[in-house]
Formats: structure tokens, C-alpha cells, sequence
């Protein structure tokens, strides 16, 4: 029997998180099941259960996969492309909904909110490091200008949150209120 490259393994376990992503994004985590994803995908069960044991690990596998679109900088034309690239993927892959039940599954999948909060982490550290550098800091350096950039990468998340929720809840959002409120909060 010929050998399984890796690529097609690879490839087959994506086919099941987009399956998944999709049925998520349009029916809730809760109102998925296996066979749903099973039927999604275009597989088996054997095929599913090769690369996954439960619904709960696609989960973990479709969280763990999260895009990393944040600016290089944080000028407007940065903020707003970005905002306009999460507008877009609201729009073409229902991701917005997707976010809106993985946070409501985080509240209450221990295993999941250590994920999401890690995630979270990680997104505000990333924007601190971009509000020192648009100040031309250097972190480290001073530590309440650190707090200072860590209070605002803390705002800067949450309203990019509630902009997500609010596509997913109001469907098309126009980001330009988003984009000056965010350059407010940068800027001050």
C-alpha cells in the first residue's frame, strides 16, 4: 500500500476545519455535530475520526487557526485596512459570526478560554510593541510608558472586538467611526 504524503494528510485535516469553520460560523458550536461536520467535509467518519476524537478538538484546531491581520503600524490607513480586512472576512467567510461563538463556547469551555485569553494576550502585547514604536519607544525603557501602552493595546482590542461582534450581529459595519476611535485612543 502507497505511503500518505504528509501534504495530503495536512490537506485533509484543513478540509475538516473549513468543513467545521463554515458550520460554526452559520450554526453554532452547540448545533454541530459530528455528522454535520462529517457531511460538510465531503469525508467519512473513519477520515474525521482519524484526525480528530471529538467536536471539542475541531474547535480547539478552527481557535487555533486564528488570522493575524494586525497593521505593521498604526497610522489610519493602517487601522482602517485592517478594520476593512476584518470587514472583509465578516463579509466572504462569516468569520465574524465565528469569532461571536467561539467567545460565547469560551465562557464556557475551560480548555477554550485558556486558549481565547492566551490569544488575547498575545494580540494586546503585539499592539503595545506597535504603540511604543509609533511613539519611538522602546520597551523597557520606562515603565510607566509601558503600562501606558499596554492600557491603550488593551482598548485598542476590545473595541476591535465589539467592531466584530457588531458585524456579526448587524452584518456590513462601516469601520470609519471604528477607525477614528481606535486612532483616538492611539493618539492620546
Amino acid at each position: 500500500m502507497p505511503k500518505v504524503s504528509q501534504a495530503h494528510l495536512d490537506a485533509r485535516r484543513q478540509q475538516i476545519i473549513d468543513a467545521a469553520r463554515a458550520r460554526f460560523a452559520t450554526h453554532g458550536f452547540a448545533r454541530t455535530s459530528m455528522a454535520d461536520i462529517v457531511t460538510g467535509s465531503g469525508l467519512s467518519n473513519g477520515a474525521i475520526y482519524r484526525y480528530f476524537t471529538s467536536k471539542e478538538e475541531i474547535v480547539v484546531a478552527v481557535c487555533e487557526q486564528a488570522g493575524d491581520g494586525l497593521p505593521q503600524e498604526l497610522t489610519t490607513e493602517a487601522v482602517n485596512g485592517f478594520l476593512e480586512h476584518i470587514r472583509t472576512l465578516a463579509r466572504d467567510a462569516d468569520h465574524a459570526r465565528l469569532v461571536a461563538q467561539i467567545y460565547a463556547e469560551a465562557a464556557v469551555s475551560p480548555p477554550l478560554a485558556a486558549l481565547v485569553r492566551d490569544q488575547l494576550a498575545a494580540l494586546r502585547a503585539a499592539v503595545a510593541e506597535l504603540v511604543l514604536a509609533r511613539r519611538g519607544l522602546d520597551r523597557g525603557r520606562d515603565r510607566d510608558r509601558d503600562r501606558d501602552a499596554e492600557r491603550v493595546a488593551e482598548a485598542f482590542v476590545a473595541l476591535c472586538a465589539g467592531y466584530n461582534q457588531q458585524l456579526a450581529i448587524r452584518g456590513d459595519v462601516d469601520p470609519a467611526p471604528y477607525t477614528a476611535a481606535l486612532m483616538a485612543i492611539v493618539e492620546e
